[in-house]
């Protein structure tokens, strides 16, 4: 993966797992950074979910439409 783009921000390690699992089953691949903290409940929003450049755009809709069904 090269030309990353931050798609969200989260405080909570396993909502970015999720999330990653979500992009990556639509065909998106994607990585989560800055997951490892020995306290994963202060909430500072430092772990991040990225995805190619290209994908971009379609990531913020699979991820905003997720959002929607909840």
């Amino acid at each position: 993966m090269e030309n990353l783009k931050t798609v969200a921000k989260f405080a909570d390690p396993m909502v970015a797992s999720i999330s990653k699992g979500l992009l990556e089953s639509n065909g998106i691949r994607a990585e989560v950074f800055g997951e490892v903290s020995p306290y994963p409940s202060i909430s500072w929003e430092k772990i991040e979910l990225k995805v190619n450049a290209e994908d971009y755009e379609s990531a913020l809709s699979i991820l905003a439409a997720s959002d929607k069904a909840e």
